[in-house]
């Protein structure tokens, strides 16, 4: 345990009384938080410093090898030429929630050419006490968890492979869990492992698993070890086991959402969400889908662009999981989230036509940032034999940097990487982060909805799996800044898991909290509280579904039309919007294709994405150009003309 003698400075600047005790959250003269920062050494000296001695006059060491920076406002030593072992640590930021970030580098008396190397995101507990190994929880974990660590070590696998470091993957102590999550300490550069190698690994896993996974991770890592397998092939055996292993669990999910302009002075609010509170009906879609989007383009075309994309995804999405409902087999992660990203390709093209038609350039043209989660439906069979559609996978989507936490009554968990110029920079080898930060446009977007062709997107997609009770928190920047989901995840989301707080008054908590704090934008906040408890499991198939631009977005926009309703669309809009595009998708139950092997069924996806992006077009062209619009409404037959809107005086 830490002693509360230990002292951490303030953060603020300016603050005249800086010293705290390293237990205080707040600073006890300024009220700013505080921020406890425990670092991971490399270097040869870096073991054999004692506890208790301060390195640099500044870093306490708690434990060998873990250092307490005790002035975390301060910039670290920064080497002013990248050296070679760092780049993998800066190419694999996007990883950053499994694998480190290089702080700095430290001078000690006894490194003479090799500095040591100072670690952050690290599996390190608020208390300075690293998380525990694979190993030591293993036989506490349960089957599905036993599996899903290993699926997670098998997606990094190719990717540290790529830099050279994949030999990370074999050292015991180098994997940490931090509850679902497999963290490493560090990267290591040592040869080139192959597949055999991993399996060789994990053999003394598998032999104490749990019984009904036992022997189907046996059989994968024996057809590991005979090193005759391919890859591909390995990763569908282990997704179907952990498929089927989660089936096997209860899944309650409960939604609730909101978007609030945000103090006084906002002239409007350009964030949009799903769903939301003023939402009349609730759509077939929830609580399958969660959104928050922060547009950007100032006046009316930032708040158009994020309702745009919601209810255009909407549509898209209402497709996808109708289509994956109906399939025999299971479709694989990467076919599910190329479909993900096609979508998001239709949407981003369409506000992208809507600016040229607009001739807006620059940093007038609209965009919006997305992020969404979308628990997708598949038809799988369990280890006990019966048949489940509640697979428990999550996709969680992002372009910009609004963002998504997981947070149980444990940890709070950072899932996404914001979309600009440090991000960028710290990925291209060519800054450490926080050295990328002090760049005065380090916050400025490097994506969004809108900004460019969608051929040149590339939006991060993720595969989770809820196996475990939490709170998922999607919100704009409005909440994010400044570190505040961060610094009060504990007061705000553990009492909803405790059932001392609704969902909907932790929304409201959220806003309110957001608004006094940081207080300088738009606040938009989804809340997914997923319950897994094995009093809720029923063997029955379950119903089938039915189906970082600069950091101020405030960019003057001229529309040529007049804004849109904040409260509702107009009538036209909505019909098109509301649109029942599942019987398109429907197929033959008795055939119920394949995604990945019936190239029919691909067509007709590609069908409904055209199907989609012509709807959502009209649904901008209402928007954007009214007049227009309604003059070709006037050449429509009669009975069609009940869906355009009524026309508006001057």
């Amino acid at each position: 345990m830490i002693s509360t003698q230990r002292i951490v400075y303030c953060p603020n600047p300016i603050c005249i009384r800086p010293s705290n005790p390293v237990d205080n959250r707040v600073c006890a003269n300024c009220q700013t938080p505080l921020i406890r920062r425990y670092l991971w050494v490399i270097g040869s000296s870096a073991a054999t410093i004692t506890p208790g001695e301060k390195v640099g006059d500044r870093y306490e060491v708690i434990a060998p090898r873990i250092w307490l920076d005790t002035q975390p406002g301060k910039l670290p030593d920064i080497p002013s030429k990248i050296p070679k072992e760092i780049i993998p640590y800066l190419r694999l930021y996007q990883q950053r929630l499994h694998l480190p970030v290089v702080y700095g580098l430290v001078r000690y008396q006894t490194e003479a050419a090799n500095h040591i190397l100072l670690l952050e995101n690290v599996p390190i507990d608020e208390a300075g006490n690293l998380y525990p190994t694979l190993t030591t929880a293993w036989q506490q974990a349960t089957a599905v968890r036993q599996v899903y660590w290993l699926w997670q070590i098998l997606q990094l696998w190719q990717p540290l492979s790529e830099l050279g470091v994949a030999s990370s993957l074999l050292i015991p102590n180098n994997l940490r869990v931090q509850g679902w999550c497999v963290r490493l300490l560090q990267l290591q550069q040592s040869g080139q492992p192959t597949l055999k190698d991993l399996g060789e690994c994990w053999q003394s896993l598998v032999v104490n698993a749990k019984t009904q996974v036992a022997n189907n991770l046996q059989k994968i890592v024996q057809q590991m070890c005979s090193g005759e397998s391919e890859f591909q092939d390995i990763a569908t055996q282990l997704n179907t086991l952990l498929l089927a292993s989660a089936a096997e669990l209860p899944l309650s999910i409960k939604i609730a959402g909101t978007s609030d302009k945000g103090p006084e002075g906002l002239i409007q609010n350009e964030d949009s969400c799903y769903p939301h509170r003023k939402d009349a009906i609730a759509d077939v879609l929830s609580p399958k889908m969660a959104i928050v989007c922060d547009g950007i383009g100032g006046h009316e075309g930032g708040e158009v662009a994020s309702r745009l994309a919601v209810q255009s995804v909407k549509l898209q999405i209402r497709a996808l999981l109708q289509e994956v409902g109906e399939q025999a087999e299971v479709v694989a992660p990467d076919l599910l989230q190329q479909q993900l990203e096609a979508s998001l390709r239709v949407i981003n093209n369409v506000i992208c036509n809507c600016n040229d038609e607009q001739k807006r350039t620059g940093t007038q043209r609209m965009a919006t940032t997305m992020v969404m989660a979308v628990q997708v439906p598949q038809r799988i069979q369990t280890a006990a034999g019966w048949h489940s559609e509640n697979a428990h996978e999550l996709y969680l989507v992002n372009v910009g940097d609004s963002r998504a936490y997981w947070i149980t009554r444990e940890y709070c968990q950072l899932l996404t990487i914001d979309d600009d110029v440090a991000t960028r920079e710290v990925r291209q080898g060519r800054n450490l982060y926080r050295q990328a930060l002090q760049r005065p446009d380090a916050t400025a977007l490097t994506q969004a909805l809108g900004t460019k062709e969608g051929e040149l997107l590339r939006p991060v997609i993720q595969r989770l799996i809820v196996e475990e009770e939490g709170v998922l928190l999607l919100c704009s920047d409005g909440l994010s800044d400044n570190h505040l989901v961060e610094e009060s995840w504990r007061d705000y989301a553990v009492p909803v898991l405790t059932a001392e707080l609704t969902l909907e008054a932790a929304v409201d908590a959220w806003i309110q909290l957001a608004n006094q704090k940081n207080g300088h934008d738009n606040v938009s906040v989804v809340l997914t509280h997923c319950r897994v408890s094995p009093d809720y499991l029923v063997p029955v198939t379950p119903k089938k579904l039915q189906i970082e631009v600069v950091e101020e977005k405030q960019v003057e926009v001229v529309l040529e039309a007049a804004p849109p309703e904040e409260s509702e669309f107009a009538a036209s809009s909505q019909v098109l919007l509301d649109l029942d595009i599942s019987a398109t998708t429907q197929t033959d139950d008795n055939t119920q294709p394949e995604l990945q092997r019936q190239p029919g069924v691909l067509w007709l996806r590609l069908l409904v994405l055209l199907v989609g992006s012509a709807t959502v077009g009209l649904f901008a062209w209402q928007q954007l150009q009214l007049q227009t619009f309604q003059q070709m409404c006037k050449q429509l037959p009669q009975r069609v003309q009940q869906i355009c809107p009524p026309p508006q005086n001057n």
